[in-house]
């Protein structure tokens, strides 16, 4: 076996991929080799592992500056992106910045320089023009769901943050849609596309339920109660929607989160967070989720409004059935409601009414110490298995952020974890420990 392979399949094991898709690996063939790169691929198809995989591979352990420079359109996707990076654990620092938190903040945590940065147009031209990092050891930039940064309107500070970095030699653009002209501001010179667009997502099934009702909630609820215990989206076009499918929801008895915009950034993290551990099965969202937020297990999303474009159907879409699994697409429609032409392969579906879907087992404790404090998830799970008195089996996912983490324990030992492990010290630090 090569030594490429070897750290391939290094990094599959820790990530849980069993192996590469033929996507993957052309990609990372044609990064290797060439300058200019556009992919072009749908949702959920691992664009973020195939262009991070070279790139590691090719950054220098005695660089002390910045050398990798990744543009993403939202602050979830730099999440996600940074998150991928530490997994990995390729032994290069990582960070994100972005618009939603003091940029104090991202000048203490750069300042001591990270191999690789990721942020938000607006937040990285604002760092950029004050200056608080050197551009000159930047050798790649990417600019991931580039069509979405320009569609938000973030081509001004795209074009400044490109023209503050001298000594690129490889670019590479990323999209879930096709584009017809790359913008000039890219740079990019005869770039090499690799298109797997026409790749339809074989596992995904598109199905339609009829409401006989216009607003569609009666039906939403026995729909969620056909599905069952399973991880989900409902995506809804206005934040007003979300409130109003929320409160039903919660008058039914239903477990769920809320994701939208117009939401504080903190907020909006914790909500991913519970989404991600368990403690929410299912999330009411705008099409803000439709990109840059990674839940393996997704197995539906459900189109309570009807997307008004189909670039929104397809990324809505691509939530689920990922990689190699199986998943559903549910349309919602009004008995008097037409589809738009773009959905055209969905098949009618009659369902009955259930009892309300299973409750999560999981809730979410909040701990105040983080990597700064040297905590890793290891110690987390010593301090809540040892100290706390959980098994293995009532200890769920752990994330360890920089300045706290998040845990998920078995619901019904929630409060007895807290009593017992509340101002107790994990590495010499006193901790503080509640729900969120």
């Amino acid at each position: 076996m090569s030594d490429t392979n070897k750290y391939h399949n290094n990094i599959l094991n820790k990530l849980k991929i069993e192996k590469l898709n033929p996507m993957q690996e052309e990609a990372i063939t044609i990064i290797k080799s060439k300058s200019n790169i556009v992919l072009l691929s749908p949702t959920g198809t691992g664009k973020t592992l195939a262009f991070l995989l070279p790139i590691i591979a090719e950054l220098d352990i005695n660089c002390k500056e910045i050398q990798a420079l990744i543009v993403v359109p939202t602050r979830e996707l730099a999440i996600q992106i940074e998150q991928v990076i530490r997994q990995i654990g390729a032994g290069f620092k990582v960070n994100a910045v972005y618009g939603g938190r003091a940029g104090n903040k991202d000048k203490i945590e750069i300042k001591h320089r990270p191999a690789v940065l990721i942020g938000t147009p607006g937040r990285l031209a604002d760092h950029i023009r004050r200056e608080n990092f050197s551009t000159d050891s930047i050798k790649t930039l990417v600019l991931d769901e580039f069509d979405k940064s320009l569609e938000i309107g973030f081509e001004s500070e795209m074009t400044d943050i490109i023209s503050a970095l001298p000594y690129v030699s490889k670019r590479i653009l990323t999209s879930a849609t096709h584009k017809e002209d790359i913008p000039e501001f890219a740079g990019m010179k005869n770039p090499t596309v690799i298109n797997y667009l026409g790749d339809r997502i074989k596992q995904l099934k598109v199905e339609t339920v009829i409401s006989p009702s216009k607003d569609k909630l009666d039906t939403l609820v026995d729909l969620l109660s056909n599905i069952g215990n399973k991880s989900g989206i409902i995506f809804c076009n206005f934040k007003e929607t979300i409130q109003r499918v929320s409160d039903y929801l919660e008058k039914n008895s239903i477990n769920h989160g809320c994701f939208h915009g117009s939401m504080e950034q903190q907020d909006r993290e914790r909500e991913l967070i519970k989404f991600r551990n368990g403690t929410h099965q299912l999330i009411v969202a705008t099409d803000l989720a439709a990109r840059g937020i990674d839940v393996p297990d997704m197995k539906f999303i459900i189109h309570y409004q009807l997307p008004l474009r189909e670039k929104e159907f397809i990324h809505r879409n691509g939530r689920t059935a990922r990689m190699n699994s199986e998943g559903t697409a549910f349309v919602l429609k009004w008995e008097n409601e037409s589809l738009p032409d773009f959905i055209n392969d969905s098949q009618i579906i009659k369902i009955s009414k259930k009892s309300k879907p299973i409750d999560s087992k999981w809730k979410t404790l909040y701990v105040s110490g983080g990597r700064k404090d040297k905590i890793s998830k290891g110690d987390i799970a010593g301090f809540f298995i040892k100290q706390g008195k959980l098994s293995k089996e009532e200890l769920g996912i752990i994330e360890v952020k920089q300045d706290c983490a998040f845990v998920a324990v078995h619901s019904n030992k929630a409060n007895q974890v807290i009593e017992t492990l509340n101002n107790n010290k994990i590495k010499k630090r006193k901790v503080r420990i509640s729900i969120i």
